[in-house]
C-alpha cells in the first residue's frame, strides 16, 4: 500500500505541477508567455508582458497547485509525502509534460515549498525574497537569495531529513533555472523589473 501511496503523490505531484497557469493563462490572453518578454514561463514575466493582475493570478495558482500536491502527500505519507510531492510538483512546474517539458524557474512553487516545511521557513525566504529584489530592482537576485535562504531556514527550524532533502532539491532546481540571469547578472546586463501598462496596448 505504501509503493502505491508513492506513486500517487509523485505522479499526481508531477502532473499538477505540469499545470503552468503562465503558459494556459497567457494562451487565454492571445499569447504564449514563452515567446514573450524573456520567455520564463513564470509570475515575473507574466507581470512584465500583461500587467499586475495576469502576474498575480498565476502567482496565485501556482501557489495554490504546489500546496495541493505537498497536502496530499502529508496526508498519505508524512513528512516523506511532503517531501516527495514538494519535489514532484517543482519539477512538473519546471519540466511540464503537458507544455513541452518547458516551465518556469520554480519560484512561486518554491515558496509554498518553503511554507509548507515550516511557517517560519515560508517568512524567511519571503522575507529575503523581498529584500533581494528591492535593493537590486531585480527579481532575480530576490529569487536566487530565497532559493539559499530555505536551505539555511530549513535546517534551523525544520532539520529533519525529508525537509532538508526537499529544501536542497529546491535550491538546486532554482539556481539552475536561473543560470542565463547569473549571466546577465556577471556581465550587468540583467534589466531591472518593471511591469507592464494594461492600459497600452500589447
Amino acid at each position: 500500500m505504501k509503493i502505491l501511496y508513492w506513486l500517487i503523490v509523485l505522479a499526481g505531484g508531477y502532473l499538477l505541477g505540469s499545470l503552468n497557469f503562465s503558459i494556459i493563462l497567457s494562451r487565454l490572453l492571445g499569447r504564449d508567455i514563452r515567446k514573450q518578454g524573456s520567455g520564463n514561463a513564470g509570475a515575473t514575466n507574466m507581470t512584465r508582458v500583461f500587467g499586475w493582475a495576469a502576474g498575480v493570478a498565476t502567482l496565485a495558482f501556482d501557489v495554490l497547485k504546489a500546496f495541493a500536491a505537498m497536502w496530499i502527500g502529508r496526508r498519505l505519507l508524512g513528512d516523506m509525502g511532503v517531501c516527495l510531492g514538494g519535489i514532484a510538483v517543482m519539477s512538473g512546474h519546471c519540466f511540464p509534460l503537458f507544455h513541452n517539458f518547458k516551465g518556469g524557474k520554480g519560484i512561486a512553487t518554491g515558496a509554498a515549498v518553503g511554507f509548507m516545511i515550516d511557517w517560519r521557513v515560508g517568512a524567511a525566504i519571503v522575507a529575503v525574497f523581498l529584500i533581494g529584489a528591492l535593493i537590486s530592482r531585480k527579481v532575480s537576485v530576490g529569487s536566487i537569495s530565497a532559493a539559499v535562504a530555505i536551505v539555511i531556514a530549513t535546517w534551523i527550524f525544520a532539520p529533519k531529513a525529508p525537509m532538508i532533502a526537499l529544501a536542497v532539491y529546491s535550491a538546486v532546481l532554482a539556481i539552475s533555472r536561473h543560470d542565463a540571469n547569473i549571466k546577465r547578472l556577471q556581465s550587468g546586463t540583467e534589466p531591472d523589473f518593471r511591469a507592464a501598462d494594461p492600459e497600452k496596448k500589447q
